[in-house]
């Protein structure tokens, strides 16, 4: 009969294809999980007043009209909407898409199971398939995944989220309009069920299976299914457990199974005693808390309370004494195996020839070690009992009690069995890639054996006292020549005849009087121990490692293991070694892969390579997780070290006097740093002791391990201090501004020396690590703090700056800013207030208009890069920026409502105009008119000078800046500054050229030479912002960003349509290349690499505008006009508008007359 799931086999290939596809979708929905927007959950008070009314649930669907027309009536609220629909359609898309994939999966099993009953497989009915050994197992699987899916759905994603993420979708796409939308079936599929995963929380009434018959399948398929699971083993697990107290184990992947299948015939759980009797007893006599599908586990005395038939079959098992057998045994076992474990494991114990005889014994080992610890580790679990549930909890403490359960012992055993399971899994790799040239090896000693004992009997090799004996030669010769015709390939028959030749061997040395010569009784000794190795050789067989993997499976542990986190961690603080048994834990767990991914591998799915990304990479970030002690118990002892050189060792000078030469020894502090520092070493060395191991397909080098540890606690320990240092209290007087930054300044200072001191016990780059990160967690913050000015957000996951494995904490805001570069900016604004300070353009200091004192100077910038770097200035420079685009939003907004919607003050303009027509002559009673005028317009004249007074000061600030940057690159990288500012003007010297002679080259529009000078030049410092328009917005439409109806000659325009910031909130294509996100979500524009870690270079992401350094000597016109004669800047594809694709001025605000004539 033709093979199942071969390729020609159209029945089983579909089946097959519907269960790969049912496994991948379990993993995407795991995926998003993790990636939920915290705004559908409205949780605080904030989100639910900002956008309670635009997120809506399923009442949307009663009339959406009326919730529409609601939006329709204010435009504030329009405006919300949009800018939300811009910030989460794709990743809604990818939630709705996920849904969606979970509605096709039922839709298609049940065509699949029409065309079974309908005969469009030929030869091929449900029984017929139900009787095949891989269609049983595929059926079962396909309508099992179905209830995993549900269930991860509602564990996962709660109902109330999934139905404001379906309502925007809706709202959103094109969903409501299209024809062929199964929008309403997948809407009735996944409801809110009314359930929580939030403990504590009741459970609503007919829960699940009223969920699971939201879509109704064949009956007699789950029937049949139902039946073949209660009487089949069908993955033919029994065969691995042979003792019949391991049989609920052997049977638990059936039994996860059985149990949420039976949820979609619910029947027998409520009424049919006799079925549920059978069940308990087959699958639950033992135990009553299983895994279902990748760790998520299931308490059956909790699961099962509501049904009568389902209860009362699992009281037996639930009764105390029962509990407490299981548990006494259980305890008994592990205390018995443990020290069997050990035993094995001592040095030189596991020897070859001991592995070969003892087979059937270590296996038992094993499966008793397993069967414990799965035992023990899902009953102690407390994921799986409720603490409200007063049974549950006598259940649990009952286990505690009488297994002796101690969690140090039990994760010792896993660890001792890892271990133990790994070398003897390696061990039998190598027997098994060696066994045939062994085999022939000792069929070759063996047969040379003989052959040298019949010349010895012949008389020709003289032997001592050996006489001739022709029968003797003859015989001896026979067995060599039937040691030679042993033949591997027929291992059967070769074992068979080599019993038979040990047996001969014996009786010739018996029979003839032989025991007398030492040298014939050592050779036929010989001989019978290489025929024994050639017996033991050929038993090694591969079902033996088959056995050991079916054994070893821990994907019941997949989310439990992670209670053991902190004895793990403490283990290895204790004792970094540690590391190395950890290692043959994790490939334990990292065997669980297998349960996902086999169905996907054998389809040929090209979901493999995702879902084994998603699996592969949870399980290294649980590596992550265990091994980042090590980084941890470092950066504290750096800690200390940090505090003995800043404040106890001083430096020692470059010329010493004899006479003080100990006083700068301090002997006693220097044995400490010593002390410390070889701390840190042991640490280094006990990560390094893990091999390269190949995680699921993620191949885990420890080097990089510990540098990333390293980073992500530099990350972490850098961005807290960050934080805490720049709070400033806005009443304080004098300002705290200047007192922390210094303070701020010796902690970073005292981060980079010490790191920079161990860097080379741990063997790792120090200061390109230091700069690196601090400068990523600047523009992260920097990033975040520029969302607020920006309609489209920058989401973490999109984040360039942002990662999995190396994070930037985000901390709660104290005050409007979001972040601490927020809170610097503000607070250096509120001391340089123009209201209360006046600037002194000749000194660069800030005065009070009060005192007459000075509140700052251009130390403070001096301060803010000694403390934050060139990053910290060159992200101020773009948050100040941002600001001032705010302020003529604000500016535009106030000349919208005052002026273009104000007919008198229009008319009080134009005859003020035409009194001063034309503007050659002078003005008669020039009094009277500009005092009407002014008198007439005193409205406007507050809110125009505030705007003028914040652009100016910002300018200014931006200005100290550049002044700073400027200064710094010249002292501390003296070479870097010379060489951009020789091909600066080379550059402009080129660019007057063409334009004196356009045959002359010019940088074509694909060149991004000059955008990307353009970042080096102005972290130098080589530009003048005063000369410079706000950048990177498109000319045409940036007024639909800033949220504004532009008015001209007293009509409305429409709004033109949206168009985000052109280069703020993406990276420049040049500067960056497209990534798969080791997340696994939409693909998102990540960086090549990170910033040059000389001084005064920028990270190549910082998002710059085009400055127009000088103009073109006896030119009235910047460097690059157009043709034409308008001012233009160089032009550049990626600042053109997202909308409509026309090329905008790079930062090009034009005038509102301007902007009011150009439309996209």
């Amino acid at each position: 009969m033709l093979d199942f799931l071969a390729e020609n086999n159209l029945c089983g290939q579909a089946i097959l294809r519907i269960v790969s596809c049912g496994n991948a979708i379990i993993a995407e929905l795991l995926r998003l999980s993790e990636f939920i927007p915290a705004v559908f959950r409205l949780k605080d008070r904030a989100d639910q007043q900002k956008y309670g009314d635009i997120i809506f649930d399923f009442s949307y669907f009663k009339g959406p009209e009326l919730w529409e027309s609601k939006l329709e009536a204010k435009p504030e609220l329009q405006d919300l909407d949009e800018e939300f629909r811009e910030n989460n359609i794709e990743i809604v898309t990818r939630f709705y898409l996920a849904f969606q994939s979970v509605h096709k999966y039922i839709v298609d099993l049940n065509r699949y199971l029409d065309d079974l009953n309908e005969g469009v497989y030929i030869q091929q009915t449900l029984e017929t398939v139900l009787l095949n050994e891989d269609g049983k197992q595929l059926l079962c699987e396909a309508l099992y995944l179905y209830g995993v899916m549900l269930l991860v759905i509602d564990q996962k994603i709660e109902g109330e989220i999934r139905e404001r993420m379906l309502v925007s979708y809706y709202r959103y796409s094109a969903a409501r309009s299209s024809a062929d939308s199964n929008m309403d079936d997948i809407c009735k599929l996944l409801r809110s069920t009314g359930y929580s995963s939030q403990p504590g929380a009741k459970r609503p009434p007919n829960y699940p299976e009223s969920y699971f018959q939201r879509v109704p399948i064949n009956e007699t398929f789950i029937s049949m299914v139902i039946g073949r699971l209660r009487s089949d083993d069908i993955y033919n697990q029994v065969s691995a457990y042979p003792l019949p107290e391991h049989r609920s184990t052997a049977l638990a992947n059936q039994a996860a199974m059985l149990y949420v299948i039976l949820y979609f015939e619910p029947s027998i759980l409520h009424t049919h005693q006799a079925k549920m009797r059978e069940i308990v007893d087959k699958y639950f006599p033992d135990n009553w808390v299983i895994s279902i599908y990748m760790g998520i586990t299931v308490n059956l005395a909790d699961a099962w309370e509501p049904y009568k038939a389902a209860k009362t079959a699992l009281n037996n098992t639930l009764d105390l004494s029962n509990v407490r057998e299981q548990a006494s045994r259980y305890a008994t076992v592990s205390e018995r195996v443990h020290t069997q474990v050990q035993q094995f494991l001592k040095e030189g114990y596991l020897r070859e020839e001991m592995v070969l005889d003892n087979i059937p014994r270590l296996l038992n080992c094993l499966r008793d070690c397993n069967v414990a610890i799965r035992w023990l580790m899902l009953h102690t679990a407390d994921s799986a009992c409720d603490p409200n549930n007063k049974r549950l909890r006598q259940i649990k403490d009952q286990i505690l009690t009488d297994s002796r359960y101690n969690p140090k012992i039990l994760f010792q055993l896993l660890l001792d069995t890892a271990q133990f399971e790994f070398i003897l899994k390696e061990m039998f790799k190598q027997m098994l890639s060696e066994k045939q040239a062994k085999w022939e090896h000792y069929k070759k000693e063996g047969s040379e054996r003989m052959t040298e004992l019949a010349d010895v009997f012949s008389g020709v090799k003289p032997l001592t006292r050996v006489e001739k004996n022709e029968n003797l030669q003859a015989w001896f010769r026979e067995i060599s020549k039937q040691i030679l015709s042993l033949n591997y390939d027929d291992s059967t028959a070769a074992g068979r005849k080599t019993v038979q030749l040990i047996q001969a061997l014996e009786e010739v040395q018996e029979f003839h009087q032989l025991e007398s010569n030492l040298q014939v009784c050592q050779f036929l000794a010989d001989t019978r121990k290489f025929l024994h190795q050639m017996i033991r050789t050929i038993n090694i067989k591969e079902e033996v490692l088959i056995t050991m993997q079916i054994v070893g499976d821990l994907s019941f542990a997949w989310q439990l293991i992670d209670s053991f986190t902190s004895i793990m961690q403490e283990s290895i603080r204790v004792n970094p070694s540690m590391v190395t048994k950890l290692r043959a834990t994790f490939l334990k767990l990292a065997s669980a892969l297998d349960l996902p991914l086999l169905r996907i591998n054998q389809a040929n799915s090209p979901d493999l390579l995702s879902v084994s990304q998603y699996y592969s990479g949870e399980l290294v970030s649980y590596v992550r997780k265990v091994l980042q002690i090590i980084p941890e118990s470092m950066f504290t002892s750096l800690l200390k070290i940090i505090k003995l050189q800043t404040h106890d060792i001083i430096e020692v000078p470059t010329r010493l006097d004899k006479d003080k030469l100990r006083d700068y020894a301090q002997l006693s502090p220097r044995y400490e740093v010593a002390k410390l520092t070889h701390a840190i070493s042991i640490f280094t060395e006990g990560i390094l002791m893990m091999k390269t191991t190949l995680v699921g397909i993620i191949k885990v080098d420890p080097k990089q391990l510990l540098e990333d540890g390293i980073r992500k606690e530099l990350v972490k320990r850098v961005a807290f201090a960050l934080h805490r240092g720049l709070i400033f209290n806005p009443r304080a007087k004098p300002s705290e501004l200047m007192p922390k930054l210094k303070e701020l300044g010796a902690t970073m200072d005292g981060f980079h020396r010490s790191f920079e001191y161990i860097q080379d016990y741990v063997n790792i780059y120090g200061l390109k690590i230091w700069q690196e990160e601090v400068s990523r967690i600047i523009n992260y913050n920097v990033e975040q703090e520029c969302n607020n000015f920006l309609r489209t957000k920058i989401q973490d996951w999109q984040s360039m700056y942002q990662s999995t494995h190396i994070p930037i904490p985000k901390f709660t805001p104290v005050d409007e800013s979001v972040t601490f570069i927020g809170r610097l900016c503000r607070e250096i604004l509120r001391i340089t207030d123009p209201k209360m300070t006046c600037h002194i353009d000749q000194l660069n200091t800030w005065y009070d208009m009060k005192t007459h004192q000075e509140v700052t100077s251009s130390r403070l910038f001096s301060e803010i890069q000694t403390t934050l770097g060139t990053f910290g200035l060159n992200g101020l420079d773009r948050l100040l920026c941002f600001m001032i685009v705010k302020e003529l939003q604000n500016f535009l907004s106030m000349f919208q409502k005052i002026i273009l919607r104000d007919r008198t003050v229009q008319d009080t303009l134009k005859t003020l105009m035409n009194a001063v027509s034309p503007l050659k002559s002078i003005v008669a009673n020039s009094n009277k008119i500009y005092f009407s005028a002014v008198a007439k317009t005193q409205k406007i004249w507050t809110t125009y000078l505030e705007a003028i007074m914040k652009v100016g000061q910002m300018q200014i600030l931006r200005q100290q800046i550049a002044n700073e940057l400027n200064y710094s690159c010249r002292f501390d990288s003296k070479h870097l500054a010379a060489a951009l500012e020789n091909l600066n003007k080379a550059l402009l010297a080129d660019i007057e050229a063409h334009y004196q002679d356009p045959s002359l080259p010019y940088p074509k529009e694909d060149n991004t030479l000059l955008y990307e000078i353009t970042a080096y030049l102005e972290a130098a410092g080589i530009h003048n912002p005063l000369n410079k328009q706000p950048r990177d917005t498109c000319s045409n439409c940036w007024r639909r960003n800033l949220r504004l109806r532009d008015i001209h000659n007293n009509k409305a325009l429409a709004l033109l349509p949206n168009c985000q910031l052109s280069v703020f909130d993406r990276p420049a294509a040049k500067t960056s290349v497209q990534q798969k996100p080791r997340n696994g979500l939409p693909e998102t524009r990540r960086p090549g690499g990170l910033a040059p870690t000389r001084a005064g270079a920028a990270h190549p992401a910082e998002a710059v505008s085009f400055p127009v350094h000088r103009t073109v000597p006896g030119a009235d016109r910047p460097v690059h006009p157009l043709h034409s004669g308008a001012v233009h800047k160089p032009e550049d594809a990626r600042n053109a508008c997202r909308c409509c694709g026309c090329a905008s001025v790079s930062g090009g605000l034009c005038s509102v007359h301007k902007a009011t004539q150009e439309g996209c």
